[in-house]
């Protein structure tokens, strides 16, 4: 589970990080383009829009990993030893149940409309549903990974 767990979380980091980097490069390019050559490339901006989708539903595991979800930390750390261990594990199981079942939804969404795209350039909708589920399941792992060591913390800064 380890080995899977690193293998899942490096992938996943890399993908991210490329996603991030053409997002960059593309937003970068349509505006020197827009501004300076007064030439705009039609539909970069629906491209744009979909490595900022992809890349938020992908890197969504690296978040479980980090632990960086949205806790009640300072309400967990006010109960009891066996209280905070009983709601980790219930807060754990609903995180996998709650994920588990986007990537349920997911599926079900794309078995429904398989031939939906974008408007401009015909962008199938599958790449974002298959990224959804992509990042929703890898987050179920992870969760259930989590339910062995318990919850952490969690980050209190906002």
């Amino acid at each position: 589970m380890q080995v899977l767990a690193r293998l899942l979380l490096g992938a996943t980091g890399a993908v991210a990080v490329t996603l991030l980097l053409g997002l960059v490069a593309i937003l970068a390019a349509q505006i020197v383009l827009r501004d300076i050559f007064l030439a705009p490339i039609v539909g970069l901006e629906e491209v744009t829009r979909m490595l900022m989708i992809l890349m938020v539903w992908i890197a969504y595991p690296l978040v479980v990993s980090a632990g960086e979800n949205i806790v009640m930390a300072e309400l967990k750390a006010g109960l009891p030893a066996r209280l905070r261990h009983a709601s980790d594990l219930l807060i754990g199981l609903a995180c996998t149940a709650a994920a588990l079942i986007m990537v349920w939804a997911t599926w079900e969404a794309l078995a429904a409309n398989p031939r939906n795209m974008t408007p401009t350039l015909r962008i199938p909708f599958w790449i974002y549903l298959a990224a959804a589920a992509f990042g929703f399941a890898g987050a179920a792992f992870l969760h259930l990974r989590r339910l062995r060591r318990g919850q952490d913390g969690g980050s209190v800064v906002l």
